[in-house]
């Protein structure tokens, strides 16, 4: 019995680190990747250079490869005033994916030119900020390692099984409100 609770624990400690991304490998009938809370300094580099930090991660990722980021949104859907996407990072001028995620917008907290810019899908959460000059701050509550599935895999264009690194951000407003809600998570080679 004690190890049907550990299971139990894990499988449900799982679902909120992989928030929001658990959501759409439910609607898809999946199950999750095992992953684990882990401390943002014991994870390696380059990871923690990359992910351990208060910034947003679009132009992070621009500034590693030294060039932008274009979206490529996987799945979507768009609930009253929350837009989820999966999606995937790709520098420009490549077809090697950076960061493979999940993104919860809560379109009421913007301007109506950034809210008809995110359903548009061709921007990154990022640039869209940066370009439309939104006052916001980045929080990360979580990093973890997770063993990459089939779903991650084809995402970020990996054959076979990895022990990949993320992190779990939110993003607020000036007021303090809830922007987004952000999972992570990168390939094993950079650039």
């Amino acid at each position: 019995m004690p190890e049907l609770i550990d299971t139990l624990t894990a499988a449900v400690s799982d679902v909120a680190l992989l928030y929001p991304l658990n959501e759409f490998y439910s609607q898809a009938g999946l199950s999750l990747p095992f992953a684990t809370r882990i401390n943002g300094r014991d994870m390696p580099e380059p990871y923690r250079h990359l992910l351990v930090h208060d910034r947003d991660m679009t132009p992070t990722l621009e500034a590693a490869y030294d060039r932008k980021m274009n979206l490529r949104v996987l799945k979507y859907s768009l609930v009253g005033e929350v837009f989820s996407r999966q999606i995937v990072l790709v520098p420009e001028d490549s077809d090697s994916p950076a960061v493979f995620g999940a993104i919860k917008i809560y379109l009421d907290q913007f301007p109506a030119a950034a809210r008809d810019l995110v359903l548009e899908r061709k921007l990154p959460l990022g640039t869209i900020l940066e370009s439309q000059a939104i006052k916001h701050f980045s929080r990360p509550d979580a990093f973890f390692e997770v063993e990459a599935d089939g779903s991650i895999c084809q995402g970020l264009h990996i054959t076979g099984p990895a022990r990949l690194y993320g992190r779990r951000n939110m993003l607020g407003n000036s007021t303090g409100r809830k922007l987004a809600q952000v999972l992570e998570i990168l390939p094993e080679n950079f650039r």
